[in-house]
């Protein structure tokens, strides 16, 4: 019986390490393809040129791939989406996980769930035809199609990630913190803040990051609701113009282009800086989740 379990156990360990073993090749050879076809532009393109060029027009002859404006674009409204986001994603989770009854608990989270099962084409069309239209009007801009409309339309979407993660790690705190700190006299409101959020941390930064990666990630949205338009988002008014976006553009012209171009081996290097981008956003999650387990 013993050994039967053991053979048992042996083959769920040995099949849990092929699939860790398959992801990590998957990962790699994405890299790799992404390199092989991203340093044939380099061969007869500067590399400097394309990090730091401040123009995008494939097209133009001599075409010119300066990826600066996409990546600080795209830095943009990522940075509005967050900004939005994460107050109110954990507002959200501490008031699901502590706050709410019962009954508006078992309401909440499956609603959460199904906002997050929205597909992104649906968000991106109300974005563009109901968000859009109000913005412009509001503010009184020529096009509601700006960086302000896609970050919003981000921060929904990533929302659902942030509360469901956070509301998890909140509701995973011994039950005893929160007795032992009531017990010494501290109120709800002084559990809530200064013993059950700072325990539960690390899955709210790890709901935080899976977030941040959801809106950099996204495609769809930032194709169809944020104008579009490759220029340097260098002022404070920038949020209010339309721009561009790296997953946008290689969505928007991957289907143009001729295969083997110039164009071509640009849109895979604009592919590899968000792989790298990607990549650091979870290594950085990583280090800060390792280092909060380290000082408790």
């Amino acid at each position: 019986m013993k050994r039967a379990q053991k053979l048992k156990e042996s083959i769920i360990g040995k099949v849990i390490l092929g699939c860790g073993v398959l992801s990590i090749a998957v990962v790699v050879l994405i890299f790799a393809f992404l390199t092989r076809d991203a340093l044939s532009l380099f061969g007869s393109y500067s590399l400097l040129d394309f990090i730091t060029g401040q123009n995008w027009y494939p097209i133009s002859e001599p075409p010119v791939f300066g990826i600066l404006p996409l990546v600080l674009g795209s830095m943009l409204v990522t940075v509005i989406a967050i900004a939005i986001a994460i107050p109110l994603g954990i507002g959200t989770a501490i008031y699901i996980a502590e706050i709410a009854p019962g009954w508006l608990k078992e309401i909440l989270k499956p609603l959460m769930e199904i906002v997050a099962a929205i597909p992104s084409v649906v968000l991106a069309f109300i974005g563009l035809t109901l968000l859009a239209p109000f913005i412009q009007d509001a503010l009184n801009l020529n096009t509601g199609l700006t960086a302000l409309t896609g970050g919003i339309m981000l921060a929904f979407m990533a929302l659902p990630t942030i509360v469901s993660i956070a509301e998890d790690a909140i509701n995973a705190v011994p039950r005893s913190y929160r007795e032992g700190s009531l017990a010494m006299g501290a109120t709800s409101w002084q559990t809530t803040g200064r013993v059950v959020v700072p325990a539960a941390m690390s899955g709210i930064s790890a709901a935080v990051m899976l977030g941040i990666g959801r809106a950099i990630g996204e495609t769809m949205v930032v194709l169809m609701v944020t104008g579009n338009a490759a220029v340097m988002p260098t002022s404070v008014d920038s949020v209010l113009k339309p721009v561009r976006t790296l997953t946008g553009t290689i969505a928007q012209e991957m289907g143009e282009t001729v295969f083997g171009s110039s164009h071509y081996f640009a849109l895979f290097a604009v592919g590899l800086v968000l792989f790298i981008i990607t990549f650091a956003v979870n290594w950085i999650a990583d280090l800060i989740l390792y280092r909060y387990r380290e000082s408790e």
